[in-house]
């Protein structure tokens, strides 16, 4: 049973080159490399909107009194530690795997959890669930649901790394880095809607379609590897030069050799950190942002749900255009503009936190920030650690990367969560929300992230001059 689920997902074999001509060739490989990138993007988008989905709801779970701000905080810190282990476990195994069912089970399985905790809140009065019951059932799922998720990043960036050379690769990973925002944007509105039509617990089932959804897009359309359609290695189809990544691959060694001299990387664990410190605000934004401009500027879930989005909208420009400026304007360094746009980032947190409930003001603040992280997802998040290692360890990088990440924007959520829990007040018989803790402990993250990407360019600039 087990080495029949072992070969299930394991790689593609190869198979025998087509005897087309070099043009047919050509064409059939441009058709499968773009399917397999849109389905790539658009099923991790879906992801997204699986995992954001608890962001949504947690003033109406809060006003219920169902659970409070600190369980709040620990469920979505077990996603993400969850998270957090399975991207470092499953990068690892995605380098071996078949990258197509790997990615679709991930999604399946999130998309259960998703449909489980709705099904649980809407029969809670009927079962007679207690809210400490409810909490920990949440938590639970919550965890597998974290588990599931990191089945998804390490697929789909692969995928990326198989079927399209070195030249190209900053740019399409650009474009696909515009499916987290995407992902929350459409998690924002869509689910946003549907929890203030049908309450909290219809919102984790539109989540659940949209899973489902996914699911399909990707068994369909994305494909493993190019020699496991009869094509040549991506190498041979794009003419690409003699460089580092194809001398690990000349030289043949195993892709578990390739992996441990990754793990002895010092510049990939300085990335993951300066990533960890960067994902602490991302968090802190998408998962207490909508609370936090209800509670402390007074808009309402439509205006708060509706200002937060352009953070995810504004993202996807970010992402799409910081692959192609750095591999057109900065010729593959992605250190100059980390280090603006991190910079950004800071300002924009700075303008967010401390300016009255003016609305347009709030909007450029959300702007300057999705621009801000969506570069900063790209870059710290994997592109830069990609290009650091071979392509037969793109998952071991992005394992490393990813653990770091989610270690920081789970530790996130648990600190956010007690801040905000001990600052509450009672005014009147209401019960209200202090930030003023907690804001200082996300700028301070911004600017601890800004010097670490200071620290990597001058050590990139270093190595440079040694060679």
């Amino acid at each position: 049973m087990l080495n029949r689920i072992l070969n299930f997902y394991r790689i593609s074999n190869p198979i025998d080159v087509l005897s087309e001509s070099i043009e047919e060739k050509q064409k059939y490989y441009k058709k499968l490399r773009w399917s397999t990138f849109l389905a790539a993007t658009i099923g991790y988008s879906l992801y997204y909107v699986c995992r954001t989905s608890v962001n949504i709801v947690k003033k109406p779970i809060l006003e219920s009194g169902l659970l409070d701000a600190h369980q709040l905080g620990i469920i979505g810190s077990v996603l993400l530690f969850s998270y957090a282990i399975g991207k470092f476990v499953n990068g690892f195994l995605a380098d071996y795997c078949n990258i197509k069912r790997f990615m679709a089970t991930g999604l399946l399985i999130s998309g259960v959890a998703n449909f489980v905790i709705g099904t649980i809140g809407l029969s809670k009065s009927m079962m007679g669930i207690s809210s400490f019951v409810f909490f920990v059932c949440f938590a639970i799922i919550w965890g597998i649901n974290g588990w599931s998720q990191s089945m998804g990043a390490a697929p789909a960036i692969i995928s990326l790394s198989r079927w399209f050379p070195l030249r190209e690769r900053g740019t399409f990973y650009g474009l696909f880095s515009a499916s987290h925002n995407l992902g929350e944007f459409f998690s924002f509105l869509f689910v946003g809607l549907i929890v203030n039509i049908a309450g909290w617990q219809w919102g984790f089932l539109g989540s659940s379609i949209a899973g489902f959804i996914g699911f399909m897009i990707i068994c369909i359309f994305l494909h493993d590897t190019p020699e496991s359609k009869g094509l040549p290695a991506i190498e041979v189809l794009s003419n690409e030069s003699f460089t580092a990544q194809t001398v690990h691959r000349s030289d043949r060694a195993s892709t578990s050799e390739v992996q441990r001299a990754v793990l002895k990387n010092f510049s990939v664990w300085l990335l993951a950190a300066a990533s960890a410190f960067m994902y602490i605000t991302r968090y802190a934004i998408n998962g207490w942002g909508v609370l936090f401009l209800q509670e402390v500027k007074g808009f309402s879930m439509i205006k708060a749900t509706q200002i937060i989005s352009i953070n995810a909208l504004l993202g996807i420009i970010g992402t799409i255009f910081s692959g192609w400026i750095s591999d057109h304007l900065f010729m593959g360094n992605r250190n100059k503009p980390a280090l603006f746009f991190g910079l950004i980032n800071t300002i924009s947190l700075f303008l967010f936190l401390y300016s009255d409930d003016n609305i347009y003001v709030n909007i450029i603040s959300m702007i300057l920030f999705g621009t801000a992280i969506g570069v900063q997802i790209c870059f710290l998040g994997g592109l830069m650690a990609v290009d650091l290692v071979p392509r037969n360890a793109s998952g071991a990088a992005l394992g490393i990367v990813g653990i770091a990440s989610y270690i920081g924007a789970g530790l996130q959520d648990v600190f956010s969560g007690w801040l905000i829990e001990t600052g509450k007040t009672t005014i009147n018989g209401i019960e209200r929300y202090s930030f003023s803790k907690v804001g200082l402990f996300w700028i301070v993250a911004s600017i601890i992230s800004l010097i670490l990407v200071l620290l990597i360019a001058g050590r990139a600039k270093r190595v440079n001059n040694d060679l």
